[in-house]
Parts: structure tokens; sequence; C-alpha cells
């Protein structure tokens, strides 16, 4: 595997690489041997779509790290709290928010967090749910806010998310332009 340096050039082709693999693990059907709701699945996500990326494609992060003026969990406690955020139920939508919410606080990994947490919350909710978020309607900077201040108050991720949910999901352009959408949100 290489080492990726943050350049935007690298990033772009970073972008361009792993959206394919996002595609891939969905039109391979290996989404379906991952685990819903899990630490593991998550890690199974992110190795998937960045592997031959970044060395440390799937594997929980040792460094603490920010963004903006925000510090992701502290590394020297990540591991315990990642197994009460897999300890949560996910039920129903506010318990899969609650959940996402907090894994998104976590940050386990140094980068792709984004990119693997939302296909990890959309399994969650077809299979509790039997619905996806329809990324592709979920304005960037409305979302970009929203989830800045979930940590304190997740009502606007809320009706974010659930006015975009929808039950197609099995539908191969849903799906793609979802994931097309959600890395635009990264750039």
């Amino acid at each position: 595997m290489m080492e990726v340096l943050k350049s935007d050039t690298n990033m772009k082709e970073i972008d361009k690489k792993s959206l394919l693999k996002a595609k891939q693990l969905f039109e391979s059907r290996d989404i379906e041997k991952i685990e819903v709701g899990t630490v593991v699945g998550l890690q199974d996500i992110h190795r998937y779509i960045f592997d031959d990326l970044y060395e440390f494609a799937g594997k929980i992060r040792e460094q603490n790290i920010s963004k903006g003026n925000f510090r992701f969990a502290n590394a020297m406690y990540l591991k315990e709290i990642l197994v009460k955020i897999e300890q949560m139920p996910q039920c129903s939508f506010e318990e899969i928010l609650q959940k996402y919410v907090e894994m998104n606080i976590a940050h386990p990994f140094l980068e792709g967090n984004g990119r693997s947490m939302r296909i990890w919350l959309d399994m969650m909710f077809k299979t509790s749910l039997k619905k996806v978020v329809n990324w592709q309607y979920v304005d960037k900077t409305k979302y970009l806010q929203a989830m800045e201040r979930s940590p304190v108050n997740d009502l606007e991720l809320s009706v974010l998310i659930q006015d975009n949910l929808t039950d197609k999901v099995d539908e191969k352009e849903t799906i793609f332009k979802g994931i097309e959408q959600s890395y635009f949100y990264e750039t």
C-alpha cells in the first residue's frame, strides 16, 4: 500500500479511486457481507473503500485529530468509546441517528470518516427501517452545518435526514448518485 500526502491533487485522486471502490462495494454485493451497525462493519467499509490508498485503511486511529476548532474523541479512549457506541440500539430512526452522531464525534479513522460513515448509516436505516438517505437531495451546506451542531443538538440533522429518506433501497441509480453526492460533502 502507498502512503499518501494530503495535497489537493492527491485528495482528488483518492476521492476518484475511493468513489469507484464505494460503487463497487454495492455493485459486487459485498456490502451484504458487512456487519450492520458495528465497529467491525465500519472498519470493513473503510478498508474496502480506501485499501491501496491509505496505509491505515480500516484501522482505528491512534492519534488525536481535529477539524477547525473541534477535537474528535481522544485516541487514548477511542477503543472504549467505540465499544459503547456499538452497544447503542439501532431500531428506530432516533436511535440510528444518535448512534451516527456519536460515531461522528468519535471519528475513528485518520481520514475518510464521513464517506465511510454515511454508508454505515444507510446500512442501519436499510436494515431497521427499510429506507436509505437519498443523499443527492441533501444540501451540502445544510448537512455540514447540521453535523457541526449535532453534538449539542441533533434536531437540525434529524429533520434534514428524515426529509430525505427513501424506500428505494435497492435502486442502483439512487444509491450511486447518493454516493457521488456524499463525496461532494468532502470537497
